[in-house]
């Protein structure tokens, strides 16, 4: 069995080496930080931490309800920037010749159509761009959005990337989700639906959950006919309600030997079509496990063990 990467997906479509930008938009937020969902947002989150573009925190942010926005022109010159700023380093260490803006951060959809439009648009008109890459949540996108995606994937490279995280509706009001499996599968099948690309975030070691819920995620996951996916292990950062979990005693954080062996059983039940864009997640803000402190040492282990399953990277 031969790992099948994102890159090698992008690389045999467009024929040279293609990198994302990640990106993030000031005055984004999501629906269960502004009350819209819930309040508070999920129990591990702190965007920055895994934003390298973002830079502050943006005291006005948007929603689907929002009549105005103010920041767009300030919101178009920080994408610029950021992308400007970037991609010298994608060419340098990565030999990268084209790009996929990604809008990482927040809910890259939950903003009113035309701020959305805009971004996008402009993301798309920057030289050697061949596509975007949408981070969001499954509630927190509208068919207005969705349609507008589906005309400018006839174009250019179009995905959308939902945050599943899990199947469990139990876990999902544990994290503070704001929403239920069933809206991930609904809004998922209306994303396929339109003949665009999809890649599903799963995260393995959330609050309460075992090898089975993991199990059962994973194939309640394939059973969505998503095009791509990343594979998350619950880490602890600073700052986040989990963290006062974890100080209590009240979670414990999934080991890597545990970590790696789900992810090993996930790559050889993947189907041969998805790709697999993210396998671990190296942090600096961490207060827990040490274990995910270096993405580089987690990759070695990482692709040890794939070896040893006969699975060639």
């Amino acid at each position: 069995m031969k790992l099948y990467t994102f890159g090698k997906y992008l690389r045999k479509k467009f024929n040279t080496t293609v990198y994302k930008v990640p990106i993030s938009i000031p005055g984004f937020t999501c629906p269960n930080i502004d009350g819209t969902s819930a309040r508070g947002g999920c129990v591990f989150c702190e965007n920055e931490s895994f934003s390298p573009n973002l830079k502050q925190k943006e005291r006005f942010t948007l929603n689907l309800t929002s009549t105005n926005n103010p920041i767009l022109d300030k919101q178009l010159e920080s994408l610029e920037s950021q992308f400007k700023n970037t991609i010298p380093f994608l060419k340098k260490r990565f030999g990268a010749k084209k790009f996929i803006v990604y809008f990482q951060s927040f809910t890259n959809t939950y903003a009113p159509f035309e701020t959305l439009k805009a971004l996008y648009e402009k993301a798309l008109s920057f030289d050697d761009v061949v596509g975007i890459s949408v981070g969001t949540r499954t509630d927190s996108i509208t068919d207005e959005t969705l349609d507008y995606l589906k005309e400018l994937s006839k174009k250019t490279e179009v995905w959308i990337e939902y945050g599943i995280q899990t199947s469990n509706d139990k876990t999902y009001e544990i994290i503070n989700r704001g929403h239920n499996f069933e809206n991930v599968k609904q809004t998922i099948i209306k994303t396929k639906k339109l003949g665009l690309n999809v890649c599903g975030h799963l995260i393995y070691g959330l609050p309460g959950e075992t090898r089975k819920d993991f199990e059962k995620t994973f194939n309640d996951t394939m059973d969505l006919n998503i095009d791509s996916i990343k594979f998350h292990p619950m880490y602890v950062t600073k700052n986040t309600l989990l963290a006062k979990d974890y100080e209590e005693g009240k979670f414990v954080p999934i080991t890597q030997e545990d970590y790696i062996d789900i992810l090993v059983w996930s790559i050889k039940n993947l189907p041969k079509n998805i790709s697999i864009q993210r396998m671990t997640a190296g942090i600096d803000n961490l207060l827990a496990p040490t274990w995910c402190k270096n993405k580089s040492t987690q990759m070695s282990h990482i692709i040890k063990a794939l070896k040893k399953n006969k699975i060639r990277v």
